[in-house]
């Protein structure tokens, strides 16, 4: 080979090796791939390390002199491995169906025509019909190649009638991913029929793995970030199905009571509860960040039932000049509800919640702090659990973050972070 064209072969094995390395890092340490597809990319780049190794020891071996059934088997294993990605395409589309492996009629006969494929391949150095080596390790075509790659290109082309036949099945980046992949080597192998461009194979499957993988990581990283949200969506609706029972019944008794006692009061009481559990079951309908003044209405309507039950012993504070952002629904009433629950202690004095936004450079920064019995002190798993839900619905739904600092003189603050989004 000249200079020019062994430079290009390196360059070609490189790529390889780059990729093949750079799949499998992406692969093992990437989060949202699922374990079937995970399993697959790892076995689909280890595939061509191997395919890498062997076209190595090819190009080692042109230079170095070598036997010529050693250089043919290296040739032989180094085609092996480049036709296997093609049965492994199958089997990742019958998953990618929600079809069986097992009772797949595609993977059987595309397993058979790859089956057939790897007969003849083997058969090379005792027929010397599909291909030949010289005593000069030339490589040459025999009479029978062609029917060599014949059942590769029908592997390709069953491929891609089985794409587009299922491509309602898969979703959009799934499906371009496929087709990514199997168009090129498809026209590759057209050429190798009749001009000599092995080399242009190669380039083919390094492509259309780069290419598939691109699409479907993105695709499955896309699908596990909508998953989060609906997990996420769903455990703000079973926070909102969780209200306390002892807040209902005690504001239901207290209700009772002050309709003697205090009749305006009792219905100022039914209005600011029935706000409240307006709210609360609005929410549910919610999947989307909804504005902070509708979130702090929600928020004064329970602290008002709240102040009513406690009298004097609640004091709240509400420093909000800045209003125009958005938060998940159900983050800060649940925060003071938690202060509340947890933070107040009857035996020492008025217990004050202070509610305060401000806008900086980057967003806004909502505050609530108490002069409770603090965090640790009311730590339980409860607590911990409402509090994860909100900051995980922060991050998915709005980039934002929730930190619990100690208050100094006793008690908690929490302060939540958003950043700067267009606001209603």
């Amino acid at each position: 080979m000249s200079s020019l064209s062994d430079l290009f072969y390196f360059s070609i094995l490189v790529s390889t090796l780059l990729l093949s390395v750079l799949g499998l890092w992406f692969t093992a340490a990437i989060p949202g791939i699922d374990r079937w597809s995970k399993r697959f990319f790892l076995s689909y780049f280890i595939v061509f390390l191997l395919c890498f190794s062997f076209g190595f020891l090819e190009a080692v071996f042109t230079i170095i002199p070598v036997s010529v059934p050693v250089f043919y088997f290296i040739l032989i294993m180094e085609s092996l491995f480049l036709s296997v990605p093609l049965p492994m395409l199958t089997a990742y589309l019958v998953h990618c169906s929600g079809e069986r492996l097992r009772s797949s009629r595609l993977f059987r006969t595309v397993l058979l025509l790859w089956a057939v494929c790897m007969v003849e391949l083997v058969c090379s150095p005792f027929t010397g019909g599909f291909t030949y080596v010289t005593p000069d390790r030339d490589y040459f075509r025999g009479p029978l190649y062609p029917l060599l790659l014949l059942p590769m290109i029908a592997v390709l082309l069953i491929n891609l009638a089985a794409v587009i036949k299922r491509r309602k099945r898969l979703t959009l980046k799934t499906f371009l991913g496929f087709i990514t992949a199997i168009v090129p080597m498809t026209i590759a192998l057209f050429v190798q029929l009749f001009i000599d461009v092995f080399t242009l194979i190669d380039i083919s499957v390094i492509l259309s793995a780069l290419s598939m993988y691109s699409f479907i990581l993105s695709d499955q990283i896309e699908q596990s970030r909508k998953h989060q949200q609906e997990i996420a969506d769903q455990r703000a609706s079973i926070m909102v199905l969780q209200m306390r029972p002892h807040f209902i019944y005690n504001t239901m008794t207290s209700i009772y009571c002050l309709c003697d006692q205090d009749p305006q009061l009792a219905r100022q009481v039914i209005m600011d509860f029935t706000n409240y559990l307006r709210k609360n079951f609005t929410a549910i309908a919610s999947s989307t960040p909804i504005p902070f003044s509708s979130e702090l209405e929600h928020t004064r309507a329970y602290l008002a039932v709240e102040q009513a039950l406690y009298e004097d012993s609640l004091f709240v504070d509400y420093d909000t000049p800045h209003t125009r952002f958005r938060v998940p629904p159900l983050t800060l009433q649940p925060i003071v509800e938690n202060a509340v629950k947890h933070g107040r202690d009857p035996y020492a004095g008025t217990f004050h919640i202070s509610i305060r936004t401000r806008k900086t450079d980057s967003g806004t920064e909502l505050v609530v702090a108490d002069n409770g019995r603090g965090f640790e002190a009311a730590d339980d798993n409860g607590l911990h659990l409402a509090l994860e839900n909100i900051q995980e619905r922060l991050e998915i739904m709005c980039r934002g973050n929730l930190l619990i600092t100690p208050n100094e003189g006793g008690g908690t603050v929490v302060t939540i972070t958003i950043p700067d989004t267009p606001a209603n």
